[in-house]
């Protein structure tokens, strides 16, 4: 069964979310035994990278499954554009080709999930674990 959180706990899921963070909750027989929180950091030389593409008169937009507070708090450490958060992989597809109507699109992603966006941007850039069958899609 599913644990209450009380507001203070909520408050706290919340503030970390607004800092990047997914707050994760773990809970028995409904009694909350805890929260932890993870984030996934952006490299050292990415704002820089999105700076690079700016200045070339490119758009950035961040697409991603993440919750929208985490993600646009990412976004902006980043620097990008836009965040569009809380698409699923497939949803991803129909998001990219949205932005195609908008002009030429390249895409980032992390293999097969994201094969079906990947394939449907003008460019789709596969990296990480699972690229041998985004490539083969």
């Amino acid at each position: 069964s599913v644990a209450s959180v009380s507001g203070e706990i909520r408050k706290t899921a919340d503030q970390l979310a607004e800092a990047g963070k997914t707050p994760l909750y773990f809970s028995r027989d409904g009694k909350l035994l805890g929260m932890i929180a993870v984030a996934d950091v952006i490299k050292e030389d990415s704002p820089r990278a999105v700076k690079e593409l700016q200045n070339m008169g490119i758009r950035v937009v961040m697409l991603t499954g993440d919750n929208e507070r985490t993600a646009k708090a990412i976004g902006a450490q980043a620097g990008v554009d836009e965040v569009i958060a809380g698409v699923l992989p497939e949803g991803k597809e129909s998001v990219i080709r949205s932005l195609k109507e908008q002009g030429k699109v390249a895409m980032v992603g992390d293999g097969i999930n994201d094969a079906p966006a990947l394939t449907r941007a003008d460019i789709g850039i596969a990296i990480g674990a699972g690229t041998d069958i985004a490539i083969d899609a």
